[in-house]
């Protein structure tokens, strides 16, 4: 306990400290040109206090200056039906969407990696086409998929999806490969069908592999869905982004990248606790 608590108060300690040198490191450029790399420009980047307030302006908060809105009540009620893409609902959409995406790309790539990877025949034959498709980079095809999709939420769970997919699939593919050949020899002794030898050997086996890929994989699913927004949507969190970004607004930006972070830490921290409960017969996961 004491070392966790060490831990987040170090974690606490250096977050304060950027934070403060990111609000007060640029008034010192005037004196001290040399020290303050331009990166701290306030129109860049903002500050720590402005990006705040936009975030209570951004989330019907704060809506006008010296107004404050509670969720529920009339004036928040009224701020969020002014501003239909406001910070609430954009980011129930990009989630929305991530979780689709992450999930049927999970989905069709283990199915994909344990079908190949179970069946040499079959790798043989598909390997040229995955290693084709893979080579491109998928974010390049997000323009395709939002003409054949168009800018409603299909093309960003298509993006999602194709992003995650190759993820996936290598992962549990390089798994189901890798299963001992004795455990498998040994249930076809005791006359095991191959469904069951699937079920109970190769699939159990599997499970790390699949599992090391699902906290990238979930970073990515959310990249999916904001590369697709910015070149596209309604609404969303990217589109957001792409709003302020026209606007100049460098606080309006900044509160949606925080949004991102603290949704990819969300997430990861999720599959983490997942991973650590399907896998707590491996001894790194006992006793969390």
């Amino acid at each position: 306990m004491s070392r966790r608590l060490s831990t987040l108060a170090w974690q606490v300690g250096i977050v304060a400290v950027l934070l403060a040198l990111w609000q007060w490191a640029w008034s010192l450029k005037p004196y001290a040109p040399w020290a303050v790399p331009d990166l701290f420009d306030p129109y860049f980047v903002s500050r720590p206090s402005e990006i705040f307030a936009q975030f209570l302006r951004l989330s019907c908060l704060h809506p006008k200056p010296g107004e404050w809105a509670m969720p529920g009540g009339t004036a928040f009620s009224a701020c969020t039906a002014r501003y239909e893409n406001n910070l609430w609902f954009a980011t129930f959409v990009t989630l929305r969407n991530t979780f689709f995406g992450f999930l049927t790309g999970v989905t069709s790539g283990v199915v994909l990696g344990l079908l190949l990877g179970r069946s040499p025949r079959l790798a043989e034959i598909a390997s040229p086409f995955v290693t084709a498709v893979n080579s491109i980079p998928r974010i390049a095809l997000a323009p395709i998929i939002i003409l054949a999709f168009g800018i409603g939420d299909a093309s960003k769970i298509a993006t999602s999806w194709i992003v995650v997919v190759f993820l996936v699939f290598f992962n549990t593919f390089e798994g189901a490969r890798s299963v001992d050949p004795d455990y498998v020899n040994a249930s076809r002794l005791l006359g095991a069908s191959e469904w069951q030898i699937t079920r109970t050997v190769i699939v159990p086996s599997t499970m790390a592999w699949v599992f090391a890929s699902l906290t990238p994989a979930v970073s990515f699913a959310l990249i999916g869905v904001i590369v697709g927004e910015f070149i596209g949507a309604e609404f969303g969190i990217g589109r957001l982004i792409i709003e302020s970004e026209a606007r100049g607004e460098a606080a309006g930006m900044m509160v949606a990248v925080f949004v991102l972070m603290i949704v990819g830490i969300v997430l990861s921290a999720g599959i983490q606790r997942m991973q650590s409960y399907l896998l707590r017969w491996q001894p790194r996961h006992q006793g969390r």
